[in-house]
């Protein structure tokens, strides 16, 4: 799986000397900020996205199903989003809000539409779609992007394809 490593420059270097800002840090390049408040964080790559995106809609059109997916990174952004031909209009946004739902939840939307049953009111939460099709994307157990795809006659199908996209970048 293709994945990045954000770390500010200065406080990498900061981190690996144990030093820490303080007035003089400006002239050494450094932007001020301590080490012991930045942390690590993981990115799906581009490429990694791109070929998971192209998979899942390969996989849909392998069914002659017409679906939309995203792949977004754990913000909700999208890295890259496809629209398949005679996609929908509404499964372009329909793929982004399954995938940032998947993303945000660290697990595949058809589980989440049953934790409805006992919270309703998690469906209120903004930017959200609890309808099966999204399946989140895990590094090291924590959930780092999303893919979602809309358009098959069922959410079932469209998790498969999902899923699909997630095996492309997968081990």
């Amino acid at each position: 799986m293709g994945v990045a490593t954000a770390v500010p420059a200065a406080a990498t270097a900061a981190i690996a000397s144990g030093e820490y800002c303080h007035a003089g840090c400006q002239a050494r390049g450094g932007d001020g900020v301590r080490g012991d408040n930045v942390i690590t964080t993981h990115h799906l790559t581009e490429a990694a996205a791109v070929r998971a995106a192209q998979a899942a809609l390969d996989a849909a059109e392998a069914d002659g199903q017409r679906v939309s997916v995203a792949v977004v990174d754990r913000n909700g952004n999208a890295i890259v989003q496809l629209r398949g031909d005679g996609a929908g209009p509404h499964t372009y946004e329909s793929a982004r809000l399954k995938a940032y739902t998947a993303a945000s939840f660290n697990a595949p939307t058809s589980v989440l539409v049953g934790r409805l049953e006992q919270n309703p009111t998690l469906a209120d939460i903004p930017g959200t779609l609890f309808l099966a099709g999204g399946v989140p994307v895990q590094f090291q157990g924590a959930p780092i992007a999303g893919i979602g795809v809309a358009g098959a006659p069922s959410g079932l199908s469209d998790e498969q394809y999902a899923q699909a996209g997630l095996a492309a970048i997968s081990h």
